[in-house]
Order: structure tokens, then sequence, then C-alpha cells
């Protein structure tokens, strides 16, 4: 594999990949609280209604390949959280810890300042120490942890919060 990633805009060719990445996520990871893996005419309809609502769908790609994928949406359905997303960002299993997870954070976090968006929240597992180290790398900071709020894998889960101020 070549060090040159590209971050791009996700097209619909690409969902085969990202749904593999999900579902790979889904099945092995604390990072998505989901236990139903999802199939492709799932991933059109998520990526559909993404983009209907303006929020990007970012991908990195390396060596031909879907390295990662990563997004935000709504926080809150109320109004008055209108400048607030929640994002996701999940890397391919063969490709972690390359780098391309922040890769796609920061052109991410790039996004939503040109999109005027005020707030991007994270919830993440609190045992995650490598997402919550890199989003602190960011300059998110942990504003509390939710404890015993989910289940997977038969044990309890706790959720860290984190917040970026992205306008000012």
């Amino acid at each position: 594999m070549t060090d040159a990633v590209l971050v791009r805009d996700a097209i619909e060719t690409d969902l085969p990949a990202i749904r593999d990445i999900y579902n790979d996520a889904v099945e092995h990871t604390t990072a998505i609280w989901n236990d139903t893996l999802v199939d492709l005419d799932n991933r059109i309809e998520w990526f559909r209604a993404r983009k209907t609502k303006g929020f990007p769908v970012i991908v990195a790609e390396k060596d031909g390949k879907i390295a990662g994928y990563a997004s935000y949406g709504d926080w809150r359905a109320f109004d008055g959280y209108r400048h607030t997303v929640e994002h996701s960002v999940y890397v391919d299993k063969e490709c972690r810890g390359a780098g391309i997870g922040e890769l796609l954070m920061r052109a991410l976090i790039l996004r939503a300042a040109q999109a005027n968006i005020h707030v991007m929240i994270a919830g993440i597992e609190a045992a995650n120490t490598a997402s919550i180290k890199l989003h602190e790398k960011l300059g998110f900071r942990v504003t509390g942890t939710f404890l015993e709020v989910g289940t997977k894998f038969g044990r309890w889960l706790d959720l860290t919060c984190m917040e970026l101020r992205v306008t000012k």
C-alpha cells in the first residue's frame, strides 16, 4: 500500500464498502451499539437521506480501496439544535492505526465549519480510549460520561460525550 490517501465525497458505488465497514463494527466492536447487520438497500437509504438533508458523507480511499468513511447528521430532532450535529467515523479493520480516522475527522470538521455548524458532538464508548484521544487531539473536550446506558456483547456500556465548538 502507498501512503497516498484521498479524502473525497462518497458516491453510491462506495456503499458496498461502507456497508462492510459498518457491519464489521457492528459484529466486532462497541463503536456501534447495534446488533443488526445492514444490507445495501439500508446504506443506500441512509446515504440518500444524508444527502437530502445536506449532510456530508466522505470516504478515505487508499490504493483504490475505501479505507474508512465519516458523516454527520442531526444531533437532536428539534429546531433549536439545528446548528449542532453528531458525527461518526469508521475505519476498515485493515487500515486502523494508520491515521485514516484523523484525516476523515479533519475533513469533516472543515465541512462543518463551511456549513456554519456551531458544535459537533461525539458519543464514544467510554473504553474506546483511542477514539477519545483522537477527539481530544482535534480539540474536542469531554463533557461527561453516562454510566451503563447501553449494552452489547452481554455487558453494560458507558457513553463518553465530547464536544467541539466549530464556529465561534
